[in-house]
């Protein structure tokens, strides 16, 4: 399905951007460029992106915005149809104080957040009919006060979240936000089946991201190695054995399909690796602490997962 063939008759969406870095100043950009509403959240690039606006460097062109809706407190911000969700996930303890004052009776939280598990912990925030899984195929960085540099790819893959991950197919309210990214000139698709494609982007983030910490290598040095790159399948193939403790089937041609997806991008350096060296938080709990409990819950070990979860549960602890 093609989301702009969708006839949206109904008003344009509004858009709070919560977390306005690498990710949701990217998206948040693109939408206003194309004339949506945003309203952006930001905390100690405020007054550089109020005297100078946002500034986007990509492979797809560059522009600013000299002028957005730009906030440091979420309670100045306007109820809106659709809330991003673009924080870290160790910063999620702040959204029951940011979610409520922002989303309309009748909006949308859209949460662009890597991990497993992350859309059940903003449920019990704002309503389990109320929450959408985005999941973002993005190489960006943020490598100045409201300097965003976009590298590569940008897609983003919807799922309505339900409080069992059953599916629930495709609703009218995902074709209508598709068809506002879209208009931005950002690559949508579907997934009917939250949960899987949840496991599926594992499958990239779990040995990419915590690999680049340990090993201190961008993804193009991990897949140049033998020794690294054997290690990369390993755990993805742990990846695979975790969904399937969770009832969720990912093809080998899905792995190939990460494989050669990463080959193929520009040396990137991950945003873990970015957390790690600008002394950040890592988000090791809903990458690979989530994964490892839920297979253990369903009596599967992930032993190399585990492995990486430990060290880099070390590593973090240091900073």
């Amino acid at each position: 399905m093609n989301p702009k063939t969708v006839s949206i008759n109904a008003p344009q969406n509004t858009y709070a951007i919560i977390g306005t870095g690498a990710l949701g100043g990217f998206y948040g950009a693109k939408l206003q460029k194309a004339g949506l509403d945003i309203h952006f959240l930001l905390h100690s690039d405020y007054k550089q992106v109020i005297n100078h606006g946002l500034i986007i460097e990509s492979k797809d062109g560059d522009f600013t915005l000299p002028r957005i809706h730009a906030y440091q407190e979420v309670a100045k911000m306007p109820k809106c149809d659709v809330v991003v969700v673009a924080l870290k996930t160790t910063q999620n303890h702040l959204l029951p104080q940011m979610l409520p004052s922002v989303v309309k009776d009748d909006g949308v939280v859209l949460v662009l957040q890597n991990g497993l598990g992350i859309e059940a912990e903003v449920a019990g925030i704002i309503g389990n009919d109320k929450v959408i899984g985005g999941l973002c195929f993005l190489c960006s960085n943020k490598i100045a006060p409201g300097h965003i540099r976009h590298l590569d790819y940008g897609q983003i893959t919807l799922g309505e979240y339900t409080s069992n991950y059953s599916p629930v197919g495709i609703t009218q309210r995902m074709k209508k936000i598709a068809h506002d990214f879209e208009t931005a000139g950002i690559t949508i698709e579907f997934a009917e089946d939250l949960l899987l494609a949840r496991w599926q982007k594992l499958v990239w983030n779990i040995p990419y991201n915590g690999l680049s910490v340990i090993l201190n290598a961008t993804t193009a040095e991990l897949m140049a190695d033998a020794n690294t790159r054997q290690l990369v399948e390993q755990l993805m193939e742990e990846v695979v054995a975790g969904a399937k403790s969770a009832g969720r089937v990912i093809l080998q041609s899905f792995v190939q399909l990460m494989l050669e997806y990463t080959v193929n991008m520009k040396p990137y350096r991950t945003s873990m690796k970015i957390d790690y060296d600008e002394n950040r938080p890592l988000e090791v709990e809903a990458i690979f602490g989530n994964p490892l409990r839920t297979a253990q819950a369903n009596g599967v070990d992930l032993p190399q997962i585990d492995c990486l979860y430990r060290q880099l549960k070390f590593l973090d602890a240091q900073h």
